[in-house]
This record gives C-alpha cells, sequence and structure tokens, in this order.
C-alpha cells in the first residue's frame, strides 16, 4: 500500500493568485477567495508511470492512480470508469463522420452516469480526511453517486437537490440510504445553502469543502478516451457543460499525459455544449467576454442546469486555449439527439447526452469538424433515469387482440405506412 509520503501530489494551489496549501478539506483561497486545485511532482510521476503499468492494472479509473490524489490502495469505486469508447459508425454515417466515437458512461458503475468517476475520488479523500458523514449539492446525477459510493464506504449521507428533477434520481438517493432533502429553488440556491452548511456542521461536501479532489476524478474520462484510442487524441471532443467540472479538467487529463510521456505532443480542439434554457457559458464565449451572467435555468436537461457554473470560467479558459467552440441546444434538438443515438446506436442518453451530440452535429454544420477527423462525443448519464424528458413524444404501443388475425390486420394497415412495422415488406 503506498503511504501519503509515496503518492506525487504536493499542495493545494490557487488557480488565481498561486498561493499554496497543504493538503486538507479546502477548496477556496484564503488570499483571494478563488479556487484551489491539485499539484503533482510530473518529473517524478514521468519516472514511474508507463502505458504497460496502466494496462495491466483492472479496467476501473484507479488504473490512473498515480495522477488521482488519492494515498494508499483505493477501496471506493473499484468497478468505475473505463467505460466504452463506441466506435459509432451508423450514427457517423448519418453526420457526414467516418471517425465517430461516443464515450459512453451510461453504463458506468453502480449508478450510470460520469459522476461515479468523481464521486469515487471525493470519497475516498473524504476518509482519508476522517469525514464520517458526506454530502452534495446536486441536481440528480450527482446525489445518486454520492449515495451509492457512501453506502458502499460506510458512512452517512445527506443529499440537497432542489425541488423538480427527476423522480428516478430522487428514488435512486434515497435507495440506498441516505436522507434526501429538496429544496424549494434552482441549484444554485441549493449551493449557497450547502455552503452554510458545509461550514457549520463540519461535513464533507464533494462538490464544496472536497471540490478540489472531486474534480481531478473527471480527469480519467479523457485519460480513458486517449487510451482507448491507442494512447493518441482525438481532433475533436464535444462535452457538456454545467458546473464546468469536467470539461477543464478533461483538457487537464490530455496536457498530464503528455506530460508525463504517456502520448505524443497532439491537439485536441475541446468543445463545449449547453442547453439553450441554461447556456451561461456559451453566451460568454459567443460574446467574446470572460464575464459570465448567471442565467435563470429553464429546460429539460436538468443535469446540466445551473446557472451560475462555479468554473465556467475555466471552461472558457480550456474551450480557447484548444481552439475549439461551444453552442447550445434547444429542447426539440436535445429529444431530436437522444433518439436518433438511441436509434442509430442502440444507446438511451439523458438530456445532457443529448445535448452533446446536438451540438456536434451543429459544429459539423459549420465546418469546424472536417468529415475525415477523429470525433469524440461525451454522453455522461443514462437516459432511463430521465424517461419523462422523451415519454410524451414516442408513439404509443398497438394493442390487439391475441388473435393472428388481428396481428395480419394490423400488419397490413401498418405496411408502407411513415411507421410501419419492423420485418414489413
Amino acid at each position: 500500500m503506498r503511504t501519503q509520503e509515496e503518492t506525487f501530489v504536493t499542495d493545494l494551489k490557487c488557480r488565481e493568485c498561486g498561493q499554496t496549501y497543504p493538503l486538507s478539506p479546502l477548496h477556496v483561497c484564503e488570499m483571494c477567495f478563488g479556487p484551489l486545485e491539485v499539484i503533482y511532482d510530473y518529473a517524478r510521476m514521468r519516472r514511474a508511470v508507463s502505458r504497460s503499468l496502466i494496462e495491466a492494472r483492472p479496467r476501473n479509473l484507479w488504473r490512473y492512480r498515480e495522477l488521482l490524489p488519492v494515498a494508499g490502495e483505493p477501496q471506493v469505486g473499484p468497478h468505475s470508469g473505463f467505460t466504452p469508447l463506441v466506435k459509432a459508425a451508423r450514427l457517423g454515417a448519418e453526420l457526414g463522420l467516418k471517425e465517430l466515437y461516443i464515450k459512453d458512461d451510461t453504463v458506468n458503475h453502480p449508478t450510470l452516469s460520469y459522476k461515479d468517476r468523481v464521486v469515487s475520488v471525493a470519497i475516498s479523500k473524504a476518509r482519508e480526511f476522517g469525514f464520517k458523514t458526506v454530502s452534495c449539492a446536486s441536481t440528480g446525477n450527482l446525489a445518486t453517486a454520492v449515495a451509492a459510493h457512501a453506502a458502499r464506504a460506510g458512512l452517512n449521507c445527506v443529499i440537497f437537490m432542489p425541488e423538480g428533477v427527476e423522480a428516478g434520481k430522487i428514488v435512486g438517493s434515497t435507495l440506498y440510504g441516505a436522507s434526501v432533502i429538496t429544496i424549494r429553488g434552482n441549484y444554485d440556491d441549493v449551493n449557497r445553502l450547502c455552503s452554510e452548511i458545509a461550514d457549520k456542521y463540519g461535513w464533507a461536501f464533494v462538490n464544496i469543502n472536497l471540490r478540489p479532489y472531486y474534480t481531478e476524478g473527471a480527469k480519467t474520462y479523457g485519460f480513458e478516451v486517449a487510451e482507448q484510442l491507442g494512447w493518441r487524441l482525438p481532433d475533436h471532443i464535444v462535452i457538456p457543460t454545467a458546473g464546468g467540472t469536467i470539461l477543464p479538467k478533461v483538457a487537464k487529463a490530455f496536457k498530464e499525459l503528455k506530460e508525463v510521456g504517456l502520448i505524443d505532443d497532439s491537439a485536441c480542439k475541446v468543445h463545449s455544449a449547453q442547453a439553450a434554457g441554461s447556456a451561461p457559458v456559451i453566451n460568454a464565449l459567443h460574446k467574446g467576454t470572460d464575464l459570465i451572467t448567471p442565467v435563470k435555468p429553464d429546460t429539460i436537461a436538468k443535469s446540466i442546469a445551473i446557472g451560475n457554473p462555479a468554473d465556467g470560467f475555466y471552461v472558457l479558459r480550456a474551450v480557447r486555449e484548444s481552439g475549439g467552440w461551444g453552442e447550445v441546444a434547444s429542447d426539440p434538438e436535445i429529444i431530436e439527439a437522444i433518439n436518433l443515438l438511441a436509434r442509430c446506436e442502440g444507446i438511451f442518453a439523458e438530456p445532457a447526452g443529448g445535448t452533446t451530440l446536438a451540438v456536434a452535429m451543429k459544429l459539423v454544420a459549420q465546418r469546424r469538424i472536417d468529415p475525415h477527423e477523429t470525433v469524440v462525443v461525451a454522453v455522461t448519464g443514462n437516459g432511463y433515469k430521465t424517461l419523462e424528458a422523451v415519454a410524451q413524444g414516442l408513439p404509443q404501443p398497438y394493442v390487439i387482440e391475441a388473435r393472428l388475425k388481428d396481428f395480419d390486420a394490423l400488419f397490413e394497415r401498418l405496411n408502407g405506412t411513415a411507421r410501419p412495422l419492423a420485418g414489413a415488406a
């Protein structure tokens, strides 16, 4: 087992003023109130990590343990991560792309979203720091992941969510034994309250006082993309933006892989996707400003409906540094993309995934993506948890009596119509 001294983490550092702090449950700089980030000794890491070492390990997110801020042998999330990178040939043909891939976290374990990655790391740190109660402010997927991983780790769990999140995500959290509290207001109202609770009660809020460690888990999404492409970067990756956790960390992951010699010095354009009803980052990107004006979310894509993203500025920075871009998708466009992905590839994405695909389609139409380039679309959550988003627009099932002649009549009636039965001539 590795000790703290044997890890490659050195300290926490303010992203703005550069002030450093010892490793602790701290997320805001005391000097300038900027966000803190985990810092590593890459020179020493480069001598210790290799492709062969990583490839020999179990297929979970901890295969990249040297690049993560956890001491000792990881005990949380043993089955999380290393989700499929699906070569989407049929969908690619629809979009005119020859090398289209879906990074499919709809099958991530145990709660079917990318949040299992960040929570595995955050709860590992909570245990290191000796916390007994873990918590989060969430629009749904994070709540379920925290509840499940807390149950496995034997920790108390309290979840805070805004009213109106999908029923499946509330059930998914309470099922694991968490205490769930819904707040009258939007996510930003919930987050403000949770910051006060974290200070008063001394709980481990994975996306507040443990945020520097929590966000590092998102890097594993990028590590896996590169490894699954044969230790190379795609030309483009399209990623949803909510609070702004995953996109900057995928960009950081790509830089770290180069820094420690695991991939060549290639480039990838990183693109941001937001729902039109909650697009403060894309609004700023299109205006050419660094100032992100908060909005009041109004979209079916509830898992990315955050009107005042904590790391929105860093999304803008990562997108611009990579030469990428960003677009929005309306609710009808999101639903259309969900249906298209399901019909072509058998992958049922929640609205956040529909958003990234819809935006990828716009980037192709704008010729920002060339048909011969390698493109990865990030699908970060499973549609079975958000059935109400698409159920109303789907055709109703046919109902007939259990008689062959009734089926024959239906078959004859529908054959050749706009909605023929499968197998119709």
